[in-house]
Protein backbone atom coordinates (compact mmCIF):
# COMPACT_ATOMS: atom_id res chain seq x y z
CA UNK A 1 0.00 0.00 0.00
CA UNK A 2 1.57 3.42 -1.04
CA UNK A 3 0.43 6.50 1.38
CA UNK A 4 0.40 9.57 -0.61
CA UNK A 5 -0.18 12.68 1.90
CA UNK A 6 -1.28 15.72 0.74
CA UNK A 7 0.23 18.76 2.30
CA UNK A 8 -0.54 22.53 1.71
CA UNK A 9 -2.39 26.17 2.44
CA UNK A 10 -5.58 27.03 1.16
CA UNK A 11 -5.22 25.68 -2.28
CA UNK A 12 -5.22 22.29 -0.62
CA UNK A 13 -7.44 22.31 1.67
CA UNK A 14 -10.18 23.58 -0.35
CA UNK A 15 -13.50 25.20 0.67
CA UNK A 16 -16.93 23.79 0.92
CA UNK A 17 -18.35 22.72 -2.19
CA UNK A 18 -15.31 21.89 -3.71
CA UNK A 19 -13.70 19.12 -5.17
CA UNK A 20 -9.76 19.88 -4.35
CA UNK A 21 -6.85 19.08 -6.70
CA UNK A 22 -6.82 16.17 -3.92
CA UNK A 23 -9.73 14.48 -5.24
CA UNK A 24 -8.13 15.00 -9.01
CA UNK A 25 -5.30 13.31 -8.37
CA UNK A 26 -7.09 10.35 -6.44
CA UNK A 27 -9.28 9.73 -9.27
CA UNK A 28 -6.32 10.03 -12.12
CA UNK A 29 -4.13 7.40 -9.44
CA UNK A 30 -6.93 5.21 -9.27
CA UNK A 31 -7.46 4.99 -13.12
CA UNK A 32 -3.77 4.59 -13.73
CA UNK A 33 -1.68 3.63 -10.90
CA UNK A 34 -1.00 -0.41 -10.56
CA UNK A 35 -1.23 -1.07 -6.96
CA UNK A 36 -3.22 -0.26 -4.16
CA UNK A 37 -2.79 3.18 -2.72
CA UNK A 38 -5.07 5.43 -0.21
CA UNK A 39 -4.68 9.12 0.53
CA UNK A 40 -3.35 10.13 3.88
CA UNK A 41 -3.10 12.46 6.70
CA UNK A 42 -4.51 13.91 10.00
CA UNK A 43 -7.11 16.20 8.70
CA UNK A 44 -10.36 15.40 6.26
CA UNK A 45 -12.15 18.84 6.63
CA UNK A 46 -12.34 22.20 3.91
CA UNK A 47 -12.32 25.51 5.04
CA UNK A 48 -16.41 26.69 5.71
CA UNK A 49 -15.78 30.39 4.73
CA UNK A 50 -19.09 31.39 6.28
CA UNK A 51 -17.51 30.20 9.78
CA UNK A 52 -13.85 30.89 9.14
CA UNK A 53 -13.26 27.75 9.82
CA UNK A 54 -11.39 24.25 8.42
CA UNK A 55 -15.15 22.44 9.80
CA UNK A 56 -16.76 21.66 6.35
CA UNK A 57 -17.48 17.83 5.27
CA UNK A 58 -19.07 19.34 2.12
CA UNK A 59 -16.81 17.97 -0.59
CA UNK A 60 -18.41 18.14 -4.21
CA UNK A 61 -17.88 14.39 -4.17
CA UNK A 62 -17.34 13.13 -0.86
CA UNK A 63 -16.64 9.48 -1.91
CA UNK A 64 -13.18 9.66 -2.08
CA UNK A 65 -9.91 9.34 0.53
CA UNK A 66 -10.35 12.78 1.14
CA UNK A 67 -7.17 12.76 4.22
CA UNK A 68 -4.26 15.71 4.16
CA UNK A 69 -2.55 18.16 5.99
CA UNK A 70 -3.44 21.32 5.04
CA UNK A 71 -4.95 24.21 6.45
CA UNK A 72 -5.95 27.58 5.28
CA UNK A 73 -3.51 30.48 5.65
CA UNK A 74 -0.95 27.92 7.07
CA UNK A 75 2.59 28.05 5.41
CA UNK A 76 5.76 26.07 5.89
CA UNK A 77 6.57 27.36 9.15
CA UNK A 78 3.38 25.94 10.04
CA UNK A 79 3.51 22.95 8.53
CA UNK A 80 7.14 22.04 9.63
CA UNK A 81 6.41 21.54 12.94
CA UNK A 82 3.57 19.05 12.32
CA UNK A 83 4.63 17.31 9.67
CA UNK A 84 7.02 14.60 11.37
CA UNK A 85 3.77 13.80 13.85
CA UNK A 86 1.82 13.46 10.94
CA UNK A 87 4.50 11.35 9.44
CA UNK A 88 5.06 8.49 11.92
CA UNK A 89 1.17 8.72 12.80
CA UNK A 90 -0.23 7.72 8.88
CA UNK A 91 3.01 6.04 7.84
CA UNK A 92 2.86 8.48 4.48
CA UNK A 93 5.30 6.81 1.45
CA UNK A 94 4.82 10.36 -0.38
CA UNK A 95 4.34 13.86 0.33
CA UNK A 96 2.73 16.15 -2.34
CA UNK A 97 3.42 19.37 -1.17
CA UNK A 98 2.27 22.92 -2.35
CA UNK A 99 3.27 25.62 -0.02
CA UNK A 100 4.86 29.20 0.23
CA UNK A 101 2.61 31.47 -1.27
CA UNK A 102 0.76 32.22 2.12
CA UNK A 103 4.99 32.13 3.97
CA UNK A 104 5.87 35.14 1.28
CA UNK A 105 2.07 36.85 1.56
CA UNK A 106 1.97 36.63 5.13
CA UNK A 107 4.78 35.57 7.31
CA UNK A 108 8.43 35.65 5.67
CA UNK A 109 10.38 36.43 2.83
CA UNK A 110 12.13 34.10 0.69
CA UNK A 111 15.01 33.46 2.42
CA UNK A 112 13.30 32.73 5.67
CA UNK A 113 10.94 30.59 3.90
CA UNK A 114 13.66 28.35 2.38
CA UNK A 115 15.32 27.87 5.35
CA UNK A 116 11.64 26.23 6.67
CA UNK A 117 11.68 24.13 3.46
CA UNK A 118 15.06 22.60 5.01
CA UNK A 119 12.88 22.62 8.46
CA UNK A 120 10.42 20.32 7.09
CA UNK A 121 12.36 18.13 5.00
CA UNK A 122 14.46 17.27 8.08
CA UNK A 123 11.27 16.95 10.07
CA UNK A 124 9.82 14.36 7.66
CA UNK A 125 12.98 12.21 7.17
CA UNK A 126 13.71 12.08 11.07
CA UNK A 127 10.34 10.18 11.37
CA UNK A 128 10.91 8.28 8.22
CA UNK A 129 14.12 8.34 6.43
CA UNK A 130 12.43 6.76 3.03
CA UNK A 131 9.70 9.22 3.05
CA UNK A 132 9.49 10.67 -0.93
CA UNK A 133 8.46 14.27 -1.50
CA UNK A 134 7.06 16.34 -4.88
CA UNK A 135 7.73 19.92 -4.49
CA UNK A 136 5.52 22.33 -6.20
CA UNK A 137 7.17 25.96 -7.17
CA UNK A 138 4.51 28.64 -5.94
CA UNK A 139 2.31 30.07 -8.66
CA UNK A 140 2.35 33.54 -8.51
CA UNK A 141 -1.40 35.01 -7.67
CA UNK A 142 -3.25 38.14 -8.37
CA UNK A 143 -1.30 40.18 -6.16
CA UNK A 144 1.74 39.49 -8.06
CA UNK A 145 0.25 41.41 -10.84
CA UNK A 146 0.87 44.36 -9.55
CA UNK A 147 3.04 44.44 -6.25
CA UNK A 148 6.60 44.23 -7.83
CA UNK A 149 8.37 43.43 -4.42
CA UNK A 150 5.75 40.48 -3.98
CA UNK A 151 6.41 39.22 -7.25
CA UNK A 152 10.42 39.51 -6.73
CA UNK A 153 9.80 37.37 -3.60
CA UNK A 154 8.18 34.53 -5.37
CA UNK A 155 10.70 34.26 -8.14
CA UNK A 156 13.43 34.18 -5.87
CA UNK A 157 11.54 31.80 -3.68
CA UNK A 158 11.31 29.53 -6.17
CA UNK A 159 15.07 29.76 -7.41
CA UNK A 160 15.95 28.85 -3.62
CA UNK A 161 13.37 25.72 -3.64
CA UNK A 162 14.89 24.39 -6.70
CA UNK A 163 18.39 25.13 -5.20
CA UNK A 164 16.72 23.32 -1.89
CA UNK A 165 15.75 20.38 -3.97
CA UNK A 166 19.27 19.83 -5.30
CA UNK A 167 20.77 19.85 -2.04
CA UNK A 168 18.96 17.63 -0.48
CA UNK A 169 17.81 15.21 -2.76
CA UNK A 170 19.09 11.84 -1.70
CA UNK A 171 18.33 8.09 -3.02
CA UNK A 172 16.74 6.65 -0.34
CA UNK A 173 14.43 9.82 0.36
CA UNK A 174 14.10 10.98 -2.92
CA UNK A 175 13.01 14.77 -3.92
CA UNK A 176 10.90 15.78 -6.86
CA UNK A 177 10.16 19.80 -8.31
CA UNK A 178 6.92 19.84 -10.04
CA UNK A 179 6.68 21.83 -12.89
CA UNK A 180 3.87 24.99 -13.02
CA UNK A 181 1.60 24.13 -15.45
CA UNK A 182 2.73 26.11 -18.58
CA UNK A 183 -0.92 26.77 -19.41
CA UNK A 184 -1.96 27.87 -15.99
CA UNK A 185 -3.39 32.01 -16.06
CA UNK A 186 -4.97 33.30 -13.21
CA UNK A 187 -7.85 34.48 -14.61
CA UNK A 188 -8.95 31.16 -16.00
CA UNK A 189 -8.07 28.64 -13.88
CA UNK A 190 -9.24 30.77 -10.27
CA UNK A 191 -12.05 31.77 -8.78
CA UNK A 192 -10.04 34.33 -6.84
CA UNK A 193 -7.10 34.78 -8.65
CA UNK A 194 -5.35 32.53 -6.10
CA UNK A 195 -7.68 29.61 -5.48
CA UNK A 196 -8.01 26.86 -8.29
CA UNK A 197 -11.63 26.60 -9.85
CA UNK A 198 -12.32 23.30 -11.66
CA UNK A 199 -9.60 23.64 -14.52
CA UNK A 200 -6.79 24.72 -11.87
CA UNK A 201 -7.66 21.99 -9.69
CA UNK A 202 -7.04 19.59 -12.95
CA UNK A 203 -4.00 21.12 -13.58
CA UNK A 204 -2.75 21.26 -10.59
CA UNK A 205 -3.21 17.65 -10.12
CA UNK A 206 -1.70 16.92 -13.19
CA UNK A 207 1.72 19.06 -11.83
CA UNK A 208 1.93 16.38 -9.08
CA UNK A 209 0.82 13.44 -11.26
CA UNK A 210 3.89 14.09 -14.22
CA UNK A 211 6.60 14.57 -11.86
CA UNK A 212 5.91 11.42 -10.22
CA UNK A 213 5.10 9.44 -13.45
CA UNK A 214 8.57 11.17 -15.34
CA UNK A 215 10.19 10.32 -12.34
CA UNK A 216 9.44 7.38 -10.88
CA UNK A 217 6.92 5.59 -13.58
CA UNK A 218 4.10 5.70 -11.51
CA UNK A 219 0.65 6.77 -13.13
CA UNK A 220 0.16 7.65 -16.68
CA UNK A 221 -0.62 10.85 -18.49
CA UNK A 222 -2.95 13.04 -16.64
CA UNK A 223 -6.32 13.06 -18.39
CA UNK A 224 -8.30 15.49 -16.52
Amino acid sequence: MLRFMPVGDSMTIGSAGEHTWRYRLWQHLRDTYGGPFALVGPRETLYDKALDAPVSHEYADPDFPRAHLAGWGEGWQHLALLIGDAVRDTGADVLLVSLGLIDLGFYTNAEQTARNVRRFVAAAREASPRVRMVLLPVIPNVRAATDAPFAAQVTLFNELLAKTVADLDEPASPLLLASVPESYDIALDTYDGTHPNTSGEHKLAAAFAGAMHQAWGWGGKYGG
